[in-house]
């Protein structure tokens, strides 16, 4: 499909993704990487306890938290 039919078909509302090759796709700046640190058994207590209340991993809470002091400190 050429780009301007492409771009038609979308502002028209119909559906695109059928010509698109969704096996291939990335997320910039995504990529996972394996990272280990050590806390202390108080910390991971709370860590625990925090997911808990929330319905989440402790991993979850521990990338939620870590990505809003980051997007923090950048601003």
């Amino acid at each position: 499909m050429k780009a301007k039919k492409f771009d038609s078909d979308f502002d028209s509302g119909k559906k695109v993704t059928a010509s698109l090759d969704l096996s291939k796709i990335k997320r910039p700046n995504q990529q996972q990487r394996r990272v280990n640190v050590d806390f202390p058994t108080w910390m991971i207590d709370s860590l625990d306890k925090e997911a808990a209340r929330l319905g989440v991993t402790r991993q979850s809470i521990i990338k939620v938290w870590l990505a809003e002091r980051l997007e923090a400190t950048t601003q």
